[in-house]
């Protein structure tokens, strides 16, 4: 297998850290229904108007009693009330219980609860089979939330558990970051669109379907701004209608110094460009710069345009550099530690990124080739194992474990 040098490639973290240095949350904000919140990202703290629960309540289906009432062996009561979930009792009198369910608050005057499995119903008249101690039973006020206690902090993007905890203390509307705005375009006189003629030589645009789809799972405003052909003047003139338009700019394709790769010379005329080598596989050339037009700057990322490699590299840089711009700290994706079901005997030099897949057994299987050109992989795939440079890997080895589930959020 042939080693490309290392020498002068930054390494992925070193990479990483540079990329989110240069990362500024969007400023504005925007006051959101509830309703519509999920996927958003909160802009302030959310705290709780009330005590949850807003009053004592039945953790079970039973009887609600006074325990100094449960004298001697299988007591005998009166039900003198019944107490559903939405209903308010009247007050216990001292010899009577009331039939309770779930959620109904607890009468005055009783102190715990029974419930029905350890009683006999007999007529108007319950047998206790069991005394309870002080509380049995009881959700307390408060027990769940505090009143004026946080409940979300800023800074989350809201999943759909989160806009049900906020609209179960009654909080209605939320101030939520604007959405990001994402412009991508794509370079290359050999691509075209599915539905189109492809004549010899010219290969079908996937990554036009891939990196948007990538970025609206984020929650991002996507803005496609299509295929722009193979020049100077024509790259430039996108660039800069991207930048009056969105937050960051996306592009595939175009970024090495071939005669025909337009977007570094571009990019360097209408702001300014740092391109980058990573020793990684797949994926090593990515560039990062700003643009500025009309007044406004965006940032700009440039990724190769080999199907998977600009794949991998938008899961990995890009995505972070997303969720920073959207006001979030976390975004560094979750790594589980799996078990390698394969053998990797001939690893890279650089850090090497192998699409994987569980078994049925709880292990990770390979994929048959490795090859970046390889989309097929991607899609075969259930993550990636980051797996170190010159690390070997064995079956039965652990294994880093970068699961899609983690990396499209």
């Amino acid at each position: 297998m042939e080693q490309l040098p290392t020498k002068g490639l930054l390494s992925v973290d070193e990479a990483l850290e540079r990329l989110l240095a240069g990362a500024v949350p969007v400023a504005g904000t925007e006051t959101v229904s509830t309703l519509d919140a999920c996927g958003r990202v909160l802009a302030e703290a959310q705290h709780s108007t009330m005590n949850v629960p807003s009053l004592d309540n039945s953790a079970m289906d039973g009887y609600a009693v006074r325990v100094a009432d449960l004298a001697g062996d299988k007591p005998r009561l009166r039900v003198a009330q019944r107490i559903f979930a939405g209903a308010v009792g009247s007050r216990l009198e001292p010899g009577t219980v009331a039939r309770i369910f779930t959620g109904a608050p607890i009468p005055e005057g009783a102190d715990a609860i029974v419930i029905q499995e350890d009683t006999v119903a007999d007529g108007d008249h319950v047998v206790f089979n069991r005394k309870p101690g002080v509380g049995d039973w009881i959700r307390r006020v408060g027990q769940d939330i505090r009143e004026a206690s946080q409940i979300l902090p800023a800074g989350i993007r809201l999943r759909p558990q989160d806009t049900g905890l906020a609209a179960s203390v009654g909080i209605a509307t939320m101030k939520l970051r604007r959405r990001v705005k994402v412009g991508l375009f794509f370079t290359g006189d050999e691509l075209a669109m599915p539905g189109e003629p492809l004549p010899p030589g010219r290969i079908y645009n996937s990554a036009r379907f891939t990196l948007p789809g990538l970025a609206r799972q984020l929650g991002c405003e996507v803005i496609d701004f299509g295929i722009v052909e193979d020049t100077l003047d024509a790259t430039r003139a996108m660039l800069r209608r991207a930048a009056t338009e969105c937050d960051i700019i996306v592009t595939c394709g175009g970024v090495s110094v071939g005669e025909a790769d337009f977007v570094k010379p571009a990019v360097e005329a209408e702001g300014e460009l740092l391109m980058w080598r990573i020793a990684m596989k797949p994926g090593r050339p990515l560039a990062f710069g700003r643009v500025h037009a009309g007044g406004k700057t965006a940032s700009f990322l440039g990724l190769p345009g080999n199907p998977v490699s600009s794949f991998v590299t938008f899961v990995l840089f890009v995505r972070p550099f997303i969720l920073r711009t959207q006001g979030i700290d976390a975004t560094v994706p979750h790594v589980i530690d799996a078990r390698a079901d394969f053998d990797w005997l001939e690893p890279d030099i650089r850090r090497e990124f192998l699409r994987v897949k569980w078994n049925e057994k709880g292990g990770l299987d390979l994929y048959r080739t490795q090859d970046s050109a390889v989309l097929t992989s991607t899609v075969w795939a259930d993550g990636l194992v980051d797996n170190p440079e010159r690390k070997v890997i064995r079956q039965g080895d652990t294994v880093r474990f970068l699961s899609y589930a983690n990396l499209f959020q």
